[in-house]
């Protein structure tokens, strides 16, 4: 186990390190100059002189690399082109809408995946069966920003049941930011829960006909023992890599889904700085989604030795 922690540990400190050198490099071949594009086309050679060292635009590369991971390190991210405020301070106030909406997207997918791919598994070509092929096939064909706009028109404006949009903050308490959430968590589950759904029943299916299942059924185990007891926990391992996977897609999707609700998360930060041109935000924020998600799959890979006894022994 501590051995295989620590050469989890090095590739996640690894990926980093070249993640930031990718990211930072991406950033420095973008056409065109930060300082120009700011004070527009009317701005004198001074002045945009005088711009470009106000922002440390005029320091080598290297030196700019290095203050950048060192700021990364402290907290201190620099200061955002357009809205003239530290950005550490911006993604901190935009995380705390898209951390729990993510949060409770993945919950939901699991919530809804897991049942639904293991009673699917049960009896296949059984009704759950179909209905579950049906729910994966539907799901995956249908992107999360147009469920979004039929949840907004069914259930906020038909029914009346939640807020179609807006986020009232946390300082309003915490149930109404809840409401806000579920249904742009709902919008960013349902496509994920449709690939789980499918990888669960999958996974479960084959583990049903594994000999160690057929030996607990020849002692007398009930169908459901064996169904529950000693495939699904076998199983589970390739639902966890998938979930881990499919979080970078939780966090693209977040993107579009917080635009369709109107809600101040770090998908609608990425996207109002892009079109302000704010490559200080932009860089940040790109880091830190491939950073998430880089730090989520280190921990899917801890828990396959969790999950996975054959892993604790090499370990």
């Amino acid at each position: 186990m501590p051995k295989r922690f620590l050469r989890s540990l090095l590739g996640f400190a690894t990926t980093f390190l070249v993640l930031s050198v990718l990211i930072f490099a991406l950033m420095e071949i973008v056409p065109g100059d930060i300082a120009s594009a700011m004070l527009g086309t009317a701005a004198t050679p001074e002045t945009v002189a005088a711009l470009r060292a106000e922002l440390g635009l005029d320091a080598p590369a290297l030196q700019r690399y290095l203050a950048w991971v060192g700021g990364l390190l402290t907290g201190d991210l620099g200061t955002s082109l357009a809205y003239r405020v530290p950005v550490s301070g911006l993604i901190a106030e935009r995380m705390a809408v898209t951390l729990p909406l993510t949060l409770m997207a993945a919950t939901l997918a699991v919530a809804l995946a897991l049942p639904l791919g293991v009673l699917a598994a049960a009896r296949p070509g059984g009704p759950m069966d179909v209905l579950a092929t049906l729910y994966a096939q539907v799901g995956i064909a249908v992107p999360n920003f147009w469920i979004g706009l039929l949840l907004i028109l069914f259930v906020s404006l038909w029914l009346g049941l939640l807020p179609a949009s807006g986020f009232p903050g946390w300082d309003g308490g915490l149930l109404p930011g809840l409401r806000a959430l579920l249904l742009p968590a709902l919008a960013l589950a349902i496509p994920q829960s449709a690939v789980l759904t499918r990888v669960t029943r999958a996974s479960v299916v084959e583990a049903m006909n594994e000999d160690f299942v057929r030996t607990a059924r020849a002692k007398g185990a009930s169908v459901r023992r064996a169904l529950w007891r000693h495939a699904v926990p076998n199983a589970l391992v390739p639902v966890v890599t998938m979930l881990g996977l499919q979080f970078s897609f939780l966090i693209a999707g977040a993107v579009l889904v917080e635009n369709v609700f109107s809600l101040p998360g770090m998908g609608r930060l990425a996207w109002q700085a892009l079109a302000q041109r704010d490559l200080i935000v932009i860089q940040n924020v790109v880091f830190l989604f491939a950073a998430i998600v880089i730090a989520v799959n280190f921990v899917v890979d801890l828990l396959y030795t969790v999950l996975d006894p054959r892993l604790r022994r090499r370990a």
